[in-house]
């Protein structure tokens, strides 16, 4: 099965099934022996006759896995399974078992036809999603509209999406208002709404709106390009339990051909029958032949992987979806991971005027502020109408604030230590600051230097969907903890809301680190869910890392072992369901293809099985550990 699924086929194929060269000639070996076989009993052509019918069968049917049989043995100097079957069916016919030795042959050639032609359309099942992005471009250019192919698409050119046309490369919305589905590269199958400034992905459906869109890669390194690209060189990565049975055939094949050898030699010089314990040594080589167990995991994997990659889960190789499986503890960075990784404002208390002067002059303040609680501020502002209170001389006032002139007053934003630093007494604020501290919120005061105006409390909102995640986690017997950087009393706001079990906060990178080991030392293997840049040497140290929201972000897709091409947290439970299915069904396949193994080869040596039935048994299961492996994809 290596030479043919592994070599001649390493190609996507799209065509039908019978079109497939191996399949096809495993078919046609069938019917030229079958035809053979009928003539002759029919007396319509003489017993002599029949011979050719079953040579001309056997160098159709054997063509492909006899020849990467050989290849692999002369160039390689491995012993594979397709050189056990060509001594079988050599055996066979030496013995005068013309018939059984083409049957072998038809048998053999069509299941691995059938496993080559599955794998091969398991291969090319993702590649199919490059066709969703469209193939032309509305360029342009100097005032005109010009039709081009998208592969012509440079960085820095601009082109026309129209309602109901599909994105033919990565950029960034110019002008215009649209909700596109992005499904094909974030497996997320609600429309999003987007519009100037935000990012657009190759193979996204436009809806309502016509877009401008800034091209930022060209159509060969776009997101849906890069995807496909990624899950492909995936599928050819194999993890520790595929590498083990990969060994272990290089190993097990070899004897088995010396096992059959000695099968015949042995007893012969004792006097047993040369015939009969031939015959026994080929039907050895058939029954023990180790097809199911060498493809018990091959097809699990390639299914997942490119199962998970149409659903927005990028997996980077076997042996991470094998970790997916084991998983025990799920750690999670909280901002931009839990949260949103923007803060909104959520209260407001003046001490002084109304609402509407403390939210004006503490938007003036930030008007030049880049902290995301200023921006919040600013967009609140902008949100409710408001004009942002006129100052001169602003000053940012690194790690605490700023400060400004508003009428010829110097006015104060920033923390507490701030204004404690003023010499302002914080008495006023005390309850407030000690209520929304429990709430986990960040408090910024506004005042000048003999009294405080207010103060605004801001928060960074919990994502919709991580509350059932988390639920889904727990019920999966997975323990889940919060690793962040953030203050103690936040992050047990957080962790309490959500029923998250464990909090480690205040941590440093370094930190993290040590807490992913602790914890895998405790309970078993961690996945670490992060943005995969802050978090890349927690990403790495975990068992697995899967970084969120990656489409479009080659530093989150580079570093992670999982990325999640969506910003939605809920994938990180879709992924571990699918490594739980692939790893559990190929421990199903493992099993079953041992205990066939100890069935037949008993019944080889005693002579209980014929070469016709040992080849029956052993291609059937081969082929429903194939279609066990195909079940990776059905999961909820």
């Amino acid at each position: 099965m290596k030479g043919v699924m592994e070599k001649e086929n390493k190609d996507d194929f799209c065509g039908i099934w019978w079109q497939y060269p191996p399949l096809r000639n495993g078919l046609i070996a069938g019917m030229v022996a079958g035809s053979g076989f009928v003539l002759v009993h029919l007396k319509l052509i003489q017993e002599s006759m029949e011979i050719f019918f079953y040579l001309f069968s056997i160098s159709i049917g054997g063509y492909y896995w006899i020849r990467e049989g050989l290849k692999e043995l002369f160039s390689e100097r491995e012993v594979g399974i397709d050189i056990l079957m060509l001594a079988a069916a050599a055996g066979s016919a030496i013995l005068g078992l013309w018939d059984e030795s083409a049957f072998l042959v038809f048998l053999y050639a069509t299941a691995e036809g059938l496993e080559g032609y599955t794998y091969a359309r398991t291969r090319s099942a993702i590649r199919s999603l490059l066709s969703l992005a469209h193939k032309e471009a509305h360029l342009l250019k100097e005032d005109r509209e010009i039709l081009i192919p998208a592969e012509e698409l440079k960085p820095g050119d601009r082109f026309q999406v129209r309602p109901g046309e599909l994105i033919p490369t990565d950029g960034i919305i110019r002008s215009g208002i649209s909700n596109l589905d992005e499904s094909p590269v974030t497996g997320e199958s609600i429309p999003v709404n987007k519009g100037p400034g935000m990012k657009v992905f190759a193979g996204a459906m436009n809806g309502q709106g016509a877009l401008v869109v800034e091209v930022t890669k060209t159509f060969s390194d776009n997101s849906l390009s890069k995807m496909i690209h990624l899950v492909e060189e995936a599928q050819e990565q194999k993890g520790k339990a595929q590498q083990w049975i990969d060994r272990f055939g290089r190993r097990y094949s070899p004897m088995v051909l010396v096992i059959a050898i000695l099968m015949i030699v042995v007893p012969w010089l004792f006097g047993g029958s040369l015939s009969e314990w031939s015959l026994r040594g080929v039907v050895f080589l058939v029954a023990a032949a180790p097809c199911a167990l060498i493809m018990s995991m091959p097809v699990a994997m390639a299914v997942g992987i490119g199962s998970a990659g149409k659903r927005g889960i990028l997996v980077k190789g076997g042996i991470h979806l094998e970790h997916l499986g084991k998983i025990r503890v799920v750690t999670f960075d909280k901002t931009g991971t839990l949260t949103h990784g923007k803060p909104t404002v959520t209260d407001m208390i003046p001490l002084q005027g109304s609402i509407i002067e403390l939210l004006s002059l503490a938007a003036g303040l930030e008007h030049f502020s880049e902290h995301p609680l200023g921006k919040a501020i600013i967009t609140l502002t902008e949100s409710e109408g408001l004009t942002p209170a006129k100052i001169d001389s602003f000053e940012a006032l690194t790690g605490s604030g700023a400060k400004g002139d508003f009428e010829g007053v110097t006015w104060y934003i920033g923390n507490q230590d701030l204004f404690q630093g003023l010499g302002i007494s914080l008495d006023p604020v005390k309850g407030y600051l000690e209520r929304f501290q429990k709430e986990g919120k960040t408090v910024v005061l506004l005042g000048k230097k003999d009294y405080l105006r207010g103060l605004i409390a801001l928060q960074d909102q919990i994502r919709d969907e991580t509350s059932e995640t988390i639920t889904l986690l727990h019920e999966m017997g997975i323990r889940t903890v919060m690793l962040t950087g953030d203050n103690i009393k936040t992050a047990e706001a957080v962790a309490l809301d959500l029923g998250i079990d464990d909090v480690r906060a205040e941590l440093r990178p370094d930190e993290k680190v040590q807490a992913v080991k602790e914890l895998e030392a405790l309970y078993g293997p961690v996945l670490m869910v992060g943005d995969g840049i802050n978090d890349a040497p927690a990403l790495a140290a975990a068992t697995c890392g899967a970084a969120m929201g990656a489409a479009g972000t080659d530093a989150a897709i580079e570093t992670a072992d999982v990325a999640l091409m969506a910003d939605d947290i809920g994938k990180v439970v879709e992924a571990l369901q699918l490594g739980r299915k692939a790893w559990k069904i190929s421990r199903q396949n493992i099993v079953f293809s041992l205990i066939v193994l100890t069935i037949l080869i008993p019944m080889a040596v005693g002579g209980f099985l014929s070469v016709v039935a040992a080849v029956f048994f052993h291609e059937i299961s081969e082929l429903l550990a194939v279609a066990n492996g195909l079940r990776v994809a059905q999961f909820s």
